[in-house]
């Protein structure tokens, strides 16, 4: 077990029945608050896609925490990839699905350069839906994904199954 996977086993906090019932779903505030916990993850996240990216995207809305620190950490920019109606006209946008929804993201194609490599990150990879909606974005909006990176994996629910072919960096899995 890493350093990361251990502080996030025993900081993420499990809360049953959220959003809906049915749902354990991992908030990993907790996690994000500590501040030993934020920098191991911080660096576990940029030194294995270290010198591959130009920008970090972060997903809405724990995905901006981790893609800011990745950011700060790696000398890079970041990006934020909104839910839908967030931002400022002209946006790209794209609809999914989720676990137990719909929504829409949408990035301003024009705060990056086309061929830009972008690390994405988010705190969950669940169903994938909202990961590769953002994958699926970016190219359109003219980037190369450089890669994903997530801190936890829910690997009963197959969201890498929607990824494939891209590279998939879990700090932790969980079934």
């Amino acid at each position: 077990m890493t350093d990361a996977a251990a502080l996030i086993s025993r900081l993420t906090a499990v809360v049953p029945d959220f959003p809906r019932p049915g749902v354990l779903f991992r908030d990993l505030t907790p996690t994000l608050a500590d501040a030993e916990a934020l920098r191991t993850i911080t660096d576990e996240l940029v030194a294995h896609f270290a010198g591959r990216f130009d920008l970090v995207a972060g997903i809405e809305a724990r995905g901006f925490l981790l893609a800011a620190a990745a950011a700060y950490a790696s000398g890079s920019g970041v990006l934020a990839v909104r839910k839908g109606g967030k931002l400022p006209p002209e946006t790209l946008a794209v609809a999914y699905d989720l676990e137990y929804g719909s929504a829409v993201l949408e990035v301003r194609p024009d705060r990056f350069p086309v061929g830009a490599r972008v690390l994405v990150l988010d705190d969950v990879l669940a169903t994938g839906g909202t990961v590769a909606a953002t994958c699926d974005l970016l190219e359109r909006a003219g980037a190369v994904v450089a890669g994903i990176g997530v801190v936890i994996e829910l690997t009963a629910l197959g969201g890498r199954d929607r990824l494939a072919g891209r590279e998939v960096l879990a700090l932790t899995s969980l079934d």
